[in-house]
């Protein structure tokens, strides 16, 4: 639902995709997709864990209700922390100012 119907901010490592609800009273919801071109089983769920960590600690600053999907892509892999943490703020600024414009 939120790939196909939300808004979509891509940068080098990863693509967000962000659908808001107007479920307010629905919590925020957060889906991983983590492909095989990124690499091996251990890569994946490695670069998966890292994500959700990012994430996790940015869940405040969506609105109740909201449906985001994080995709990594293959640089995902061999990005550092800070890198990929970096990728999510702007992805993530991108997605929030569209929703602000939106509901003017």
């Amino acid at each position: 639902m939120a790939v196909r119907r939300g808004d979509r901010a891509g940068r080098p490592r990863l693509v967000l995709h962000l659908r808001h609800r107007d479920d307010v009273d629905e919590p925020v919801r957060v889906g991983f997709t983590v492909g095989r071109p990124v690499g091996d089983a251990v890569t994946r769920n490695k670069v998966r864990r890292r994500l959700r960590h990012i994430v996790r600690e940015r869940l405040y600053r969506l609105p109740a209700g909201s449906l985001l999907v994080v995709r990594a892509n293959p640089k995902a892999a061999t990005a550092r922390n800070d890198e990929l943490a970096a990728d999510v703020d702007a992805a993530l600024d991108r997605l929030l100012r569209r929703e602000v414009k939106r509901r003017r």
